[in-house]
């Protein structure tokens, strides 16, 4: 395998190097701006910005170990082994650079100093939001000679920096407790939530060992490593074997490149698996970026390219065949890309989107170089990466027949619209929605209870298709889902257009039991898939109904679990009468409405897509063909179940 050369930064890392530009008020009163949320996901990137610091030391040569624990209090520690914060005075301000870096905002070595090659620090911002949004914070650091600590509370110097002993280790421990003030709803860490980053970190920075230790439970420690030598190529093994995903080809493929300039270099590794669904994931300067970009571009681009070009050379597609797509020569290929880059320019707020032009060319001269080299030495290979490519082809041909016949259905029935919809009076999306219901009898309730104004209804019936484990063709005249696909009116796959969706909130309501919990997760695998955009951008609701009535005369109350009908039970002494609701199909339109439908008492979970790759996997795992990893994931998260009817 190739190694990229991330060299050692030759200049000095000083004072001199930390560079102001603005300062820190802001950031308290708006916390949003700098962290996007002030929800969970707000909390854990307090923790990202700092290790995004210790990772850049990493990429300058300077450190290969980090370490992360959660203590007990929800207290972050977060040590390296690099050079330590600079802590010399800095001139612009007559301040250390260690308090410079912790009390000024866009204040850090890489805008243009010598301290780093690359960097993937939020702008430079990282350490004095995470000052700022913290209780307190105390920073030690270490710099061969002495130790040097000071302390910060909501962002204001508490203690000078201050020598407290000798050393002859280097590096800097950052410990912080995040304010509830600002993360009102929780500050509470997610081992889990963490465990997934440090180890994409780890994956994306071959040989950096990060350990990460939860010691909440002074009892019961737990410890987790994460260092991998193959880097990238790791990180596909590793998600093909999460998955339980069968490979197409045992050798997963790797390239890389440097910028003939130095200020870029590109890796990449792939791997085609059994499945219909590709997993592209991409990163630049270790960030997520979510929405993609020009190093995506680039990829898709050659290797669409690529492959139809072999496949003319090869005689693999005759004369008069069509080119493979995008999607054929995608379906079942997860790959990595991961760009570095000396001035790295995103899109957005929050480093969704690449936005450096000149890597779309280098990624597509790499693909266009090696992928060719690479098919022409292993014909093996090639073949069984081209008999998927061709079925997928063949699929979406069939698929295009099945959608024109049903565009032609459509056209000759009087209303295209499905018959068993009760559609509502507004055609704005922006108030309308429609309920999704199993079954006919709740589906009566639904539709004799709604506010027909705003409110369409749509009943379910029988068994739905699995689309995770299907192709596109077989959902296009699928008696179960065509109702839904026309209903919505939005179109699916790669003809998706949300700006033709008929309804702005799309709710799933089913029986808080077993087989309502299977079609919940049907139908969420089918939006998933086919419809992602719908799940993305907060379109999908799921329904609340409730588990009990509580009579006491003539008042009556509803409890939507276990604990609420226990303490309705001691609110109201004397003679009750409970009802279990075993399905939506024994609530009258009274109460379907008054419980489960009314905008003003309902409740309702939307669902939301934090995490493109990590729901990609629970879809694989809850609805693939293989039943251990089933169960060994049912099991893992039994203890989050709250409401089962077995």
């Amino acid at each position: 395998m190739d190694n990229i050369d991330i060299t050692k930064t030759t200049q000095e890392y000083g004072a001199e190097e930390i560079q102001v530009l603005e300062g820190l008020e802001a950031v308290r009163k708006r916390p949003g701006m700098y962290i996007g949320s002030t929800g969970p996901r707000g909390l854990h990137h307090l923790v990202y910005e700092i290790v995004d610091n210790a990772i850049d030391e990493a990429l300058a040569g300077y450190c290969d170990k980090i370490e992360v624990s959660i203590l007990p209090g929800d207290i972050i520690k977060v040590t390296d082994n690099g050079r330590g914060i600079p802590v010399g005075i800095q001139t612009q301000t007559g301040l250390s650079a260690v308090t410079v870096v912790f009390t000024v905002l866009h204040a850090g070595g890489k805008f243009g100093g010598g301290g780093y090659k690359v960097s993937g620090g939020l702008h430079g911002v990282g350490a004095s939001v995470v000052n700022a949004l913290s209780e307190w914070l105390e920073v030690t650091v270490y710099d061969g000679e002495n130790i040097y600590k000071q302390r910060f509370e909501k962002g204001d110097i508490v203690s000078d920096l201050e020598i407290v002993g000798k050393t002859d280790k280097k590096g800097t421990e950052v410990l912080f407790k995040s304010d509830p003030e600002i993360f009102k709803e929780s500050t509470v860490y997610e081992f889990d939530v963490l465990e997934t980053r440090l180890r994409e970190q780890a994956f994306l920075n071959a040989g950096i060992h990060i350990e990460l230790r939860d010691e909440r439970d002074i009892s019961n420690i737990i410890s987790e490593n994460y260092k991998y030598e193959g880097g990238i190529v790791s990180f596909v093994d590793y998600i093909h074997k999460k998955k339980s995903l069968d490979v197409v080809h045992e050798d997963i493929i790797y390239f890389s490149t440097n910028a003939e300039d130095d200020t870029s270099t590109v890796e990449i590794a792939m791997q085609y698996n059994e499945s219909y669904n590709e997993l592209i994931l991409s990163f630049a300067n270790n960030i997520h970026t979510t929405d993609g970009g020009t190093h995506e571009e680039g990829f898709r681009r050659a290797l669409t390219r690529v492959m139809n070009d072999y496949a003319r050379k090869f005689n693999i597609l005759k004369d008069n065949d069509k080119n493979l797509s995008g999607e054929d020569v995608r379906e079942g290929l997860t790959a990595i890309i991961s760009v570095k880059l000396k001035e790295a320019q995103f899109e957005g707020q929050t480093k969704a989107k690449l936005g450096n032009t000149e890597i779309r060319t280098i990624v597509d001269k790499l693909i266009g170089e090696k992928l060719r080299t690479f098919l022409e030495e292993n014909p093996s290979t090639a073949r069984a990466i081209f008999d998927k490519a061709l079925a997928a082809s063949r699929a979406r041909e069939a698929a295009r027949k099945a959608k024109e016949l049903v565009r032609r259905k459509s056209a000759l029935e009087t209303a295209s619209l499905p018959g068993k919809l009760a559609d509502c009076q507004s055609r704005n999306p922006e108030e309308t929605e429609i309920y999704i219901v199993e079954g006919d009898s709740a589906g009566g309730s639904a539709k004799g209870g709604r506010d027909r104004r705003f409110q369409a209804i749509l009943p379910l019936w029988g068994k739905m298709l699995n689309v995770e484990k299907s192709r596109l063709d077989k959902v296009y005249g699928n008696d179960k889902l065509m109702p839904v696909i026309t209903a919505l009116g939005s179109g699916l796959g790669d003809e998706f257009d949300i700006s033709k969706l008929r309804y702005g909130k799309v709710i799933i309501m089913a029986d808080a039991d077993v087989d309502g919990s299977h079609i919940r997760t049907l139908l969420l695998t089918f939006f998933f898939r086919f419809m992602r955009p719908l799940v993305s951008e907060g379109h999908i609701y799921i329904a609340q109904p409730p588990l009990y009535r509580i009579t006491k005369g003539k008042e009556h109350h509803y409890a939507y679990s276990d604990r609420e009908r226990d303490e309705f039970l001691k609110q109201l002494e004397g003679k009750t009468d409970i009802q279990r609701y075993k399905g939506l199909g024994e609530m009258d339109k009274e109460q379907l409405w008054e419980t489960t439908m009314n905008p003003e008492t309902r409740t309702m979970l939307r669902v939301e897509l934090e995490d493109a790759a990590a729901a990609d996997e629970v879809f694989t795992i809850l609805m693939g063909d293989k039943v251990e990893p089933r169960r060994e994931f049912i099991e893992k998260n039994a203890r989050y179940v709250q409401n089962l009817d077995i």
